[in-house]
């Protein structure tokens, strides 16, 4: 089988989970301590701000306590060197792709190191917390800016370029992901129906295992790199 011209990567929180990002399905994290309609939702955020913002300035607190790990570096080294098109598409609400190295990464539900004013759209960075009372830059409204991550109901972001590179590509890699959540979850099935090659790595079947071509299992840190290699020396088949 000849070697892909271009593949799509698709992460999910098991790729950061190794560095120890909280994840929704941690069973001892802070997400399993809260509601998920009480802190990522528009409504939670209207009916409540102080308590969603502390959340999320608390979630963002803890990234600085991680650090991008192999599988990060392993697909940044891949953006580098591959001599076809690689696009990587996280889940993923952190920046530790970025941090791995990578360059070009198209994040579909969003930043938690980027605010968003709810009243004009306006988009900043933000290190460090949100204040419920401080105005948006752009149209002066107070209590509006917001992480700019996609709650429960609302539209992942990029959708018509993520399913536009999809169709593009010769190989559709899945890493670290549950399989259960929609529109990602869709992926491997869209690739399929359109003669793409599938591959999933991860820890352990994902829901939607049996619909790829071949799956690894494994940690991420351990299947990435050596994807990566296999790749960059001709040697995947």
């Amino acid at each position: 089988m000849p070697l892909p011209r271009s593949i799509f990567v698709l992460t999910g929180a098991g790729i950061s989970a190794e560095s120890g990002v909280e994840t929704f399905r941690d069973t001892n994290g802070p997400w399993s301590k809260v509601r998920l309609e009480d802190v990522a939702t528009p409504e939670a955020f209207r009916r409540d701000p102080d308590g969603v913002q502390a959340f999320y300035n608390a979630r963002r607190e803890g990234l600085r306590r991680v650090s991008a790990n192999p599988a990060h570096e392993a697909l940044a080294k891949l953006e580098r060197a591959f001599a076809g098109t690689l696009t990587l598409v996280t889940q993923n609400i952190d920046d530790l792709h970025e941090r791995g190295g990578s360059s070009a990464v198209i994040h579909m539900h969003g930043e938690l190191k980027k605010a968003i004013c709810a009243a004009c759209g306006f988009r900043r960075a933000q290190d460090g917390d949100i204040r419920v009372e401080e105005a948006c830059p752009a149209c002066s409204r107070t209590g509006t800016m917001r992480p700019d991550v996609v709650w429960f109901g609302e539209m992942p972001h990029h959708l018509d370029a993520i399913f536009e590179r999809l169709e593009a590509a010769d190989l559709f890699v899945s890493i670290g992901t549950s399989g259960a959540v929609y529109p990602a979850a869709g992926f491997v099935a869209h690739a399929k129906n359109a003669g793409i090659r599938t591959l999933e790595l991860n820890l352990e079947p994902s829901d939607g295992s049996w619909q790829f071509d071949e799956a690894r299992h494994g940690t991420a840190s351990r299947l990435v790199p050596a994807f990566v290699d296999e790749i960059l020396s001709g040697r995947f088949a």
